[in-house]
């Protein structure tokens, strides 16, 4: 794992690791407008050693995000990676993450940050979102919630991580996959520092990611 790759998921833990120390608070239910329209989206199917995972990507809502994601899905780059991370937080709530791993073979240029105060999405249960380092350097690397974990939102200035992660999407199908693969077995001794007993100890393959048809 290059040092790149650990400062970035690092990044990303501590962010989450705050979430684990109190309670994960429950996404507000806002009522849609009556004339509310569904905002446009792009459905992609991510097939993997543990089944397939369609979702919803929010070309619409954060056009930055979306677009860089299907370049790389476009161009198939996203073919053979993994899914290498698994955090469980508890009581039915954490992450899983995957991409290339910054291989240079693979990713293309940053993206800018499409923080979530400026797209209105937020980190409910199934969404994907990008990871980080500082805001601008994302590439491919991606995880997706299970359960709220609203603390990757962005924040008003003065309460963490102003930023926030870039949330683009959401899991139409499949999260009984996703939720597999949050539970499978970590290795005792991957990882650095506080990732240390996150990293899946066989990492699940991506097998092929494809816009659906």
């Amino acid at each position: 794992m290059t040092s790149t790759l650990i400062g970035a998921s690092l990044a990303l833990l501590f962010a989450v690791s705050a979430s684990a120390q109190t309670p994960v608070p429950v996404a507000p239910s806002v009522p849609a407008a009556a004339d509310a329209v569904p905002a446009e989206t792009v459905s992609i199917v991510m097939t993997t050693s543990e089944g397939p995972i369609t979702l919803a990507l929010e070309k619409a809502r954060a056009p930055l995000t979306t677009a860089n994601f299907l370049r790389y899905v476009d161009q198939k780059r996203l073919d053979g990676v993994t899914f290498y991370r698994a955090m469980n937080l508890g009581q039915g709530t954490g992450l899983i993450q995957g991409g290339p791993q910054n291989d240079p073979k693979r990713i293309l240029k940053p993206v800018a940050h499409e923080p979530t105060s400026k797209t209105g999405l937020s980190h409910v249960d199934g969404t994907i979102s990008l990871a980080r380092l500082a805001p601008g350097t994302a590439t491919a690397d991606f995880f997706i919630t299970i359960g709220p974990v609203l603390s990757l939102d962005a924040a008003p200035a003065g309460s963490g991580d102003t930023a926030g992660y870039a949330a683009f999407g959401h899991v139409v199908a499949g999260m009984d996959v996703v939720k597999r693969i949050l539970g499978a077995p970590t290795s005792a001794t991957a990882g650095v520092g506080v990732m240390k007993g996150q990293m899946i100890a066989a990492p699940v393959k991506i097998l092929t990611v494809r816009r659906a048809q």
